[in-house]
Order: C-alpha cells, then structure tokens, then sequence
C-alpha cells in the first residue's frame, strides 16, 4: 500500500506540473496574441485621416480629411489593390509555370553556380550499391579564383522533402563563402527517384567514395571539409565514424543529433516537432505511407509536416508579403519557390531507417551501419566538429544540435583523451531554414568558419564556444571578431537541459509503444495495404497531394489562368501605386497582423496543448514503460563517478605519466606553459604558424589525429598532477638526441627576434625557469623569461606544420580572438 501511495503521489505531483507548464504556455501564448493585437492597432491610421495630398498643400501641417478627400484616396487604394490582385495571380501563375517545367525538366539540382558532374553513384558497380546521388564539382563564377591546392569543401545538402541546392541557393550562401575565400568546392547533389533497393548504409558509402574522390582529385590539399546541412549533418557525421581516415572538419548546420531533447521550460520556446512522434503513435505511420506509395516514401509529406509548423506564414503570410510588395518581392518569391516546390522521393527501407533508428529510437550512435550489423560510433571520428545551431530553430533546437556529445562522451576529459576537437556556435534568433537560406547569415556565420578552419584544426583537444563579434570599421564595413572559449561538458548539459535531461524519461515509452505498433501494423494490417497499392494508385496519391496542388494548379496548363499574362502584362504598364502612408494601406497592413496573430495563437495552443499530452500520457500514465532497467531505453544517460579523476581516460592518463618521447615531452610543455584565460591576437596566430613552418626540422613527423591524442592526454595529466608532470618531463627525454632537439627548440625560440611582446605572466616565467632547471643541458640562451609569453603556442600544435599558415587566430585553453573584415580575401598558402 505505502507503494502505491508514493506512486499515486508521484502521479499527482507530475500531473500537476505538467499542467503547470500548459498554464504558462498558454499564458505566453496571450502575451504574444496582445503584443500582436497591440502592433495591429499602432498600424491604423489615426481617427483624424491625414491624407497626403493635403499635407503636401499645407507644407507639411496635418488635417483631418474630408468625406471627399477620404472617396478620393479610396478609389486610388482600391485601383492599387486591383492591380496588385492581378499581378499578385500572375506571380501564382508563373510559380506554376516553373513547377510544371522543373518537373519536365527531371527536378534538376537548384544551384545557383554552374557545376560539373565527377562522380554519378547512379552507375556504381559491386561492391558499392547504386544510389541516386552524386558529386559535382562547383564552376567558379567569372571573377573568382580558386586554388586546387587549397582545402577542397564538399557540401551535403539535406533530403528531406525538398531537392538538392539550398547550401548554394545563391551567391551569398555556403559555396559563395567558400568559393570567395580560395578554395574549391564540390556538391553532394540527389535525383527525384531512389535507386531500387537503395539503404541510408548505401548512401553513406557513396558519400565516403565522393569524399575518397575529393582527395584523388586534391592529392597535396589538406583533408576536405564537410559541410552537412540538416540531414546531411548527421549524414556527413554517419560517414565520418564509417571511414575516420577520410574527412576533414566537420561542420554540421541545423543539424538533429539527439532527437530527444528539447526546451520543456518557462520561456525557452516550443520544439512541436519532438512530441510528433510520440502522439502519432511511432514509426507504423511512415511505413503506412510508404506502403500507399507502393514502397516508395513521398517526399511532400515531410515538407507539409515542416509547413505546419508556422501556419500563419503557409497559410498567410508568405502570400500577403507578396500581395503588398508585389512591385518587388516577386522575384525572390519565384526563386524561392522552385526549391520549395520540388518534392524528392525515398525508398520505402529509407524511410524506416531514419524514423525508428533515429527520430523515434535516437539511436544515431547505435544503429547499424550496413548488412553486417556494424554499428556507427562518432567517437571514432578524428577531425574537429563544428555544430552551428540557432535558439529560434523550432525545428532542430541547440539541445538536439548539442546533447549528443553528453550521449557520446562521459565528460570533458574524456573528449580530451580522445583527441577530439568539437565547436559550438549558437545563433541567437534565426529560423531553421535561416541557417541555411539567409545571406545574413551566410557573410557572417559561414564565412567565418570558412576563415577559421585552419586555426580550429589547431586548437588543442577539448570543447569550445565559438562567438562572432560584429563592429563596424572605419569605412563602414562590418567587421568580425572570432574567438574561441573552452568549455566544460558539464557545464553545457547544465546550461541546455535545466531538468538535467529528465524530460527525455518518456521518449524511452514512445519507443516501445512505437516497436509495439509497428509490429502490429506489420501483422495485420500492411499485407492488405500492400495488396491494394499498384504504382498507377500511389502515382495518383502523389499527383492530388496538398502540396503538389498548391504549386500546379495556377499555371497556363489551367484555362482559368489563361488570359492572366496579357493582363498582367498591361497592369505593370500603366502601375498606379498608393504612398505607404495612405490610410487604406495602413489599415490593410493592420489586419494581416490580425490574422497573422490569429493564425500564431491557434498554433501556440496547439503546440501547448500536444506537449501536455504527450508528457501526461507517455511521462505520466504509462511509467512503467520507462523505468530504470528498461530494456527499450537505448540512450541511458551516463553515470559519472562523483570525482572527475576517478574517470578511467583520466586514471588511464595518469598511469602513463612517465611514459612517451619527444613528442610527449613538448606536449606537455604546451600544457604546462599554456595562458588560461588569456585572449591570442591575431598577430601571434601569423607568428605561430611562421614559426612551426621555419621550425618544421626539429618537429616529430606525426598526422593530426596523433598529435591531438598526444596533446589530450598531457592535458589531463598537466591538469590533475601538475607537479607530478613537471617533475616527470625529463623521463620523457631520456634519449639524447630528443633532449637535444627539445632544447634546440628552446634555444631558437628565445633567440628568435619575433618572440615576446612583453605579454608574459609571472606564472610562465616562473614555469620556464622550472623547465630549464629540469634538464640536464643549462639553456644558454635564456636572457629574458619575460619573452617565452608565445612559446606555448608554438610548441603545442606541431600538427601546425603539415597544413598550411592562415591568417586568423587560434584558441588555447582559455579563449583566443581574431579580427577580420566582412568578406575580405585571405591569402594563398605560403
């Protein structure tokens, strides 16, 4: 009894607080609506109507309008509204146009730079299974040059719904950048139609063999960058732990690694799309429509599900801003929407893979990679991680971008141990097409990174935050200061996930519920819906989609649009627009706020209220199905021990103290001399990178991957025994030809004129004088400890020495900052 009195209390205590969280939902919900009813009212034209036929007469003096003035400035609002209506028709008919001849056309790939096919996986021969995507190589517009020798970028575009070309959807987009600073860059394009039989497995090996490719093509470059948008994030990640020699950096943008998490707090916004899962019962829903499809998964039913999201502008919106800008905004509504209006298709086997394997079993880290089971593990990647995430994407919010690392890796140590170099960088309010679409954000956000690739393959192993700081220079240019802070793994769990992640308990039910209703579908009712699916049927469910029908239906093919195109050629002759302050438009103006409000509170109640339900139904009424121990819980939150040096990569780390080499030995210096906290201009990175170049004969020949490993774990032992691993570095040169060469290097950088700027600590000469009274040779050279502030940052990169100098700064422990102008060019390698 006292056992179902504490359930029962449980019960009661977690109803209550989710009743709690629908309250103040539904309060913000009203606070947003009365915000919005607000900026409608300020819209209206004042009682007294100024028209501006009258303010031009008086000089400028306001006076209220006359019944004859007020029918006068009527009938020039209502010419103006009729024109726009027609034009407005006309811009929906030419969309139309666009659709039907871009299905003709096959749905070809929307870049906006010409491009050239490499490699076509389409005709991939075993042991490789064809695939319906394939490489391109980006043509550099007229004006811009590239250099093969520079770090080629592969850029994979999301599949979800839509075609291939939003990361170079125009100029000012992911290629642009990329193309702008030097380097070519390559496409990850995909046709309409899969390939029969065609897995995500097969896909990922394709990407391995474009990327492989890359490398043949660009043998002296340094490993290509992958740049993975949405999808294509955790696509890039699935392929990067399948073939850890192969890639590069990594950057993933928008992109949903832990499907689970979300914000389920006052304040943080609302992530509907994490609770759809859940309330459509799991994954038998997806293989349904598949099965309709006569195995094959329509696309547009994902684009649907992401245009429900924010109805106010599916609905609404996009077409009013085109209604009442139609002059001008109709070209970018035209562009727009030929990306938006082509629909990709998948495999039945595709679909499933993604939705139970990760959308609802959050198991990107355990799902199996190919036929033989292997199963992908991110650890096993080795190049740095770049995850760019923004706080206004309700579709991938930061937690999905972020928790995975805490699913991955116990703690910081062990990332460090690891080698493993991961970045953050968080948008403050961008959407989640934002990411990718705005050219905003592509000339501040993708072109630094861009610019910093080289310095983060640099940074030692550990986490960090990446922050771009906008200033203006002195010819009004913007300008961007990068820098890096270290963070703690910890910390971040913490500052994401204020119920320490105890909101994604249910999401372990909905994965049972989801396998038990799977299995039902499976039983008893998909052999009778695959019976009833014929190609002709699923052609026909394809062609009356909502979505397929809001694109085709006005275009030239319907005779009711037919006589719009001489019409609308004549309005845009004789054009009469009204001034933006006439009444009549300001009203109009007031109440698409209205409906646009309207529209925006029926949807925040809706997503209140899924969240209520799901978390009283999943979290609440069926606990059972998500208690500890349960054998359907694939992302069991880790365990740490209460004592961070109790870690094993730690103990492990520590046990090996005394053991290594030269290598070892000037890793551990870097550590031991390393400035916590401390800023690196700009400068100092050129210095730093001139120097590992002009040093290169007395530095160890090791790839990067071992270089970041040999620096993570002198970091943990420089980090919990410093004492013990300064008093052990000469062990580490017991040979005498590395003693020799480690004080060859002390020796050139002290006499080196371009060391020190007076920016040492007391602390870092106290550090060197210690070093220098360890080893068995007196360093002669010493005159001024004062000058040793930068020799840390030369001696600790040495994998410096195999990629080529830039010019942007680098982080250390503490945190780095570089400044550069927007858009400037940076120099070929020297």
């Amino acid at each position: 009894m006292r056992v179902n009195a504490e359930r029962f209390r449980a019960t009661v205590e977690k109803t209550g607080k989710v009743g709690q969280v629908l309250q103040r939902r539904k309060q913000i919900a009203d606070a947003k609506l009365q915000a919005q009813l607000a900026k409608a009212l300020r819209q209206l034209p004042a009682l007294e109507l100024a028209l501006p036929s009258a303010t031009a007469a008086l000089g400028g003096a306001r006076q209220a309008a006359t019944p004859w003035g007020l029918w006068q400035e009527w009938g020039r609002y209502a010419v103006d509204s009729a024109q726009r209506s027609l034009l407005f028709l006309d811009t929906l008919r030419q969309r139309g146009n666009n659709y039907h001849a871009h299905e003709a056309a096959g749905r070809p790939p929307l870049l906006h730079f010409d491009y050239e096919m490499v490699m076509d996986a389409r005709e991939f021969a075993p042991p490789l299974q064809p695939v319906n995507y394939a490489l391109v190589r980006i043509v550099p517009p007229t004006g811009v040059y590239v250099d093969d020798a520079r770090r080629p970028y592969v850029i994979i575009d999301p599949r979800a719904g839509h075609g291939p070309g939003i990361g170079g959807f125009k100029d000012d987009s992911q290629v642009g950048m990329a193309l702008r600073a030097g380097h070519p860059v390559y496409f990850v394009i995909f046709f309409p139609d899969p390939q029969p039989g065609q897995t995500l497995p097969d896909v990922c090996a394709a990407e391995q063999a474009f990327v492989r490719k890359v490398r043949e093509l660009h043998p002296g470059s340094p490993k290509p960058a992958i740049l993975g948008n949405c999808q294509g994030g955790w696509a890039a990640m699935m392929m990067a732990a399948a073939d850890p020699e192969t890639a590069g950096p990594i950057v993933i943008n928008g992109a949903p690694m832990s499907y689970w998490g979300g914000a389920w707090s006052e304040g943080e916004g609302d992530n509907p799309m994490r609770y759809s899962g859940g309330l459509l019962g799991g994954s038998w829903l997806s293989s349904l429509t598949a099965d309709l499809g006569n195995g094959i998964f329509d696309g547009a039913h994902l684009v649907a599900n992401f245009a429900t999201l924010n109805p106010a502008n599916a609905l609404w919106g996009k077409y009013y801003n085109l209604y009442a800008k139609v002059d001008t905004e109709a070209a970018r509504f035209l562009e727009f929407e030929r990306w938006w209006g082509g629909f990709f298709l998948m495999n039945k086997a595709e679909i499933e893979w993604i939705v139970q394997n990760l959308f609802v079993g959050n198991r990107l880290w355990t799902a199996p990679a190919g036929k033989g089971g292997q199963a992908f593990d991110l650890r096993d990647i080795r190049s740095p991680i770049i995850l760019f995430a923004s706080m206004g994407d309700n579709v991938t919010p930061p937690q999905q971008a972020f928790n995975w690392v805490a699913d991955v890796y116990d703690s910081t140590d062990e990332i460090k141990a690891a080698g493993q170099v991961i970045v953050g960088l968080l948008h403050e309010d961008i959407g989640h097409l934002g990411i990718f679409v705005s050219g905003r954000v592509a000339k501040k956000e993708h072109a630094q990174i861009v610019s910093v690739m080289e310095s983060i393959e640099s940074l030692p192993p550990g986490l960090y935050a990446m922050r771009i700081d906008e200033s203006r220079g002195t010819d009004g240019q913007p300008v961007y200061e990068v820098s890096f802070h270290e963070r703690e793994l910890e910390d971040l769990k913490a500052q994401l996930n204020r119920f320490e992640r105890r909101d994604e308990k249910p999401f372990e039910a909905v994965a049972e519920v989801s396998q038990l209703n799977q299995l039902a579908y499976e039983k008893f009712a998909q052999p009778l819906v695959q019976a009833m699916s014929t190609e002709a049927s699923a052609e026909a469910l394809r062609r009356i989609h909502p979505m397929r029908l809001e694109q085709g239906v006005a275009s030239d093919r319907n005779p009711l649009f037919a006589w719009l195109a001489p019409v609308a050629a004549a309005v845009r002759h004789s054009r009469q627009a009204v001034a933006p302050d006439s009444p009549f438009k300001q009203a109009e103006q007031a109440a698409s706020t209205l409906i646009s409000a309207a529209l925006d509170y029926a949807r925040d109640l809706r997503d209140a209220s899924s969240e209520a339900m799901f978390f009283q139904l999943y979290g609440v009424a069926l606990p059972a199905l998500h208690a500890e121990g349960s054998k359907a819980a694939p992302a069991a939150l880790p365990q740490l021990p209460k004592q961070p040096r109790d870690l094993p990569v730690v103990r492990e780390a520590l046990a090996a103290v005394a053991e290594g080499g030269y290598p070892q030995a000037l890793a551990r210096a870097a550590c031991l001399l390393s400035s916590k906290g401390e800023p690196l201009p700009l400068a100092l990175v050129e210095l730093k990178a001139q120097l590992v170049n002009d040093y290169r004969d007395l530095l160890p020949a090791l790839s990067a991957d071992e270089w970041h490993k040999i620096r993570g774990r002198q970091d943990l032992i420089c980090r919990y025994e410093p004492a013990l691993a300064l008093a052990t570095l000469p062990q580490l040169l017991r040979a005498e030809a590395d003693c020799a060469r480690f004080l060859a290097v002390l020796r050139r950088l002290l006499a080196d004129p371009r060391i020190g700027d007076g920016l040492a600590s007391d602390a870092r000469r106290e550090m060197v004088e210690r070093i220098c009274a360890l080893l068995p040779e007196p360093v002669s050279a010493v005159t001024d400890v004062s000058e040793m502030s930068d020799i840390s940052d030369a001696i600790e990169s040495p994998v410096a020495a195999a990629a080529r100098p830039v010019r942007q700064s680098a982080a250390r422990s503490g945190s780095t900052s570089a400044t550069r102008p927007a858009g400037s060019r940076r120099k070929a390698n020297t």
